[in-house]
């Protein structure tokens, strides 16, 4: 009996940890159904499939309201469980401070203004002759996009002067690719950061910024 009781308390902190962030949780799932599905496809098939739902200039010139949501269901290359890690401790912190809605709405902004901002800088590098015709077809799935505004977003979480250095260490991990590699999906992940900063007025007023330093003395306390 006892340890019914301890399971039942084990699997009831779970579902309450599964509930403090709902859209995290059925995002990561609908990602991990979606990858075990990739690993039954050979990689031709694999390509063409994601290729269709991905947001490349193509696609989105046939339907972009289509592959702007289904793009966002895939992880190229099926790496689901290293993205897992990260992707659970920026977005389940990030939608426990704002709530469903608003974490949803930073994530959408950063999706699709990356997107549409990128492909067109990729668009025009096509247009000047900096870029091959093929790049029209390019693969573009997955949601790293979104991930880079939140973490953009959580600027504002942390309390200052800790604030300004967060914010140094997550521009220089955008700029340092985009700057040494200057791939469109570079610059697609910095300006998801620049949108997640411009969220501000989203996550306005959302409880007390947190400080590292009380954290600290709190552990050592």
């Amino acid at each position: 009996m006892n340890r019914v009781i301890r399971y039942r308390c084990r699997l009831g902190a779970v579902a309450g940890y599964v509930r403090s962030a709902p859209g995290t949780y059925v995002w990561l799932l609908v990602l991990f159904v979606t990858t075990i599905v990739l690993h039954y496809m050979s990689p031709a098939f694999e390509r063409e499939f994601l290729r269709q739902r991905s947001t490349n200039i193509h696609e989105l010139s046939r339907d972009p309201v289509r592959v702007l949501i289904t793009s966002a269901m895939w992880i190229d290359g099926g790496r689901w469980l290293p993205y897992a890690v990260l992707y659970t401790a920026v977005h389940a912190q990030a939608e426990r401070w704002l709530g469903t809605l608003r974490w949803l709405l930073v994530c959408a902004a950063a999706h699709v203004l990356a997107t549409l901002i990128s492909e067109l800088t990729l668009l025009n590098a096509i247009r000047d002759g900096a870029a091959p015709q093929r790049a029209v077809h390019t693969l573009d799935v997955g949601v790293s996009y979104a991930l880079a505004g939140v973490v953009g977003a959580l600027t504002y979480r942390i309390a200052a002067p800790w604030r300004y250095l967060y914010l140094a260490v997550v521009l220089a991990a955008v700029l340092v690719p985009l700057l040494t590699g200057a791939t469109f999906t570079d610059f697609g992940h910095f300006v998801s950061v620049l949108v997640g900063l411009a969220c501000y007025p989203l996550v306005r007023g959302r409880g007390k910024a947190w400080n590292p330093k009380e954290t600290l003395t709190a552990l050592k306390g």
